[in-house]
């Protein structure tokens, strides 16, 4: 590098998505299980980071340094609340790892109630704290504990440790999802494009061609990983990125996938089992009316999400 050239911010962005290119991308190319360190890691990361910010913000309620003076109502973030309704969803898409490894599905509907109230105790917690400790809230909560010039001015108290640890809290968490989600994805591409045949008793087993090869451990891990990372690289508006996300491909897979798996589960069951079978753990929800109301809400929150993108940009 030229004496006197210096690294602009863009390109200190873009190295960072290469590094994290190199160090994450590999794990694509291998099982899920090769992931389960980095999954303990990262829950363990969430716990803390969760509780540290508590109880930061419950030490500035109780010393009286709280500034947060939220209104009773307001109208005007109707539409917002329905984007946070779409993320929400994380809450509930690893449903289906709680309830696969029960063997007795006897009190299902009590543990998985009680584990939803658990997570809504403690979002409550971490909701409240946050909006009566701070004037105002960034969009990622974790910025709101970031250290800053006059640790004297801040409203929680200044621990540098925790201050770096919470802001590098997303950092975390994103290098932990990312293999984990690339991996599911280059899975479901494998189960789309190539179908596994089975071999009969009469014929033997045919071992998989080369090309069948290539795709399987190459080409489908390569088009998991590289479509996000040149998004990265094209633009650094993390904001855009949510919004888009969050608000349509959000409400497309929280919504849209769930009420067509149903509706295609339902009509196989029906014509592998008939009438004359009851469902002893069938869902309360099992009307059909309950699917043309789900369609309906992901309208909704469409709509609002949509008014609310629009009203931002006035």
């Amino acid at each position: 590098m030229p004496h006197g050239a210096e690294i602009t911010r863009t390109n200190a962005y873009r190295i960072y998505v290469l590094a994290f290119l190199c160090l994450l991308g590999p794990f694509t190319f291998f099982n899920m299980q090769k992931t389960k360190y980095l999954q303990l890691f990262t829950s363990l990361m969430r716990w803390i980071a969760f509780s540290t910010m508590i109880v930061l913000c419950t030490i500035a309620l109780s010393g009286g340094k709280g500034q947060g003076r939220p209104p009773v109502t307001e109208p005007a973030g109707l539409p917002n609340l329905f984007g946070v309704c779409v993320y929400a969803f994380m809450c509930h898409h690893s449903l289906p790892s709680l309830v696969t490894p029960m063997r007795s599905k006897r009190h299902l509907f009590v543990l998985v109630g009680a584990d939803y109230l658990l997570i809504l105790g403690f979002y409550t917690l971490l909701a409240f704290t946050g909006i009566f400790t701070f004037p105002r809230l960034y969009d990622m909560y974790t910025l709101n504990f970031q250290p800053t010039s006059d640790p004297m001015g801040t409203i929680v108290p200044a621990i540098p440790f925790l201050q770096y640890f919470l802001s590098l809290f997303p950092v975390f968490t994103l290098s932990t999802s990312f293999p984990i989600i690339a991996i599911t994805l280059r899975n479901n591409l494998k189960a789309l494009f190539l179908r596994e045949e089975r071999p009969s008793s009469a014929t033997p087993s045919a071992s998989p061609g080369v090309l069948h090869k290539v795709l399987e451990r190459f080409v489908f891990p390569l088009l998991a990983i590289l479509p996000p990372i040149l998004i990265a690289f094209a633009t650094e508006n993390v904001e855009f990125l949510v919004g888009i996300t969050g608000s349509y491909a959000g409400a497309f897979i929280q919504y849209i996938v769930p009420v067509a798996l149903v509706y295609c589960a339902r009509n196989q069951v029906f014509e592998a089992l008939g009438l004359g079978v009851r469902n002893q753990h069938a869902s309360p929800f099992r009307h059909g009316a309950w699917l043309v109301f789900v369609l309906l809400w992901a309208v909704t929150c469409v709509t609002f999400v949509t008014v609310n993108h629009f009203l931002a940009k006035v």
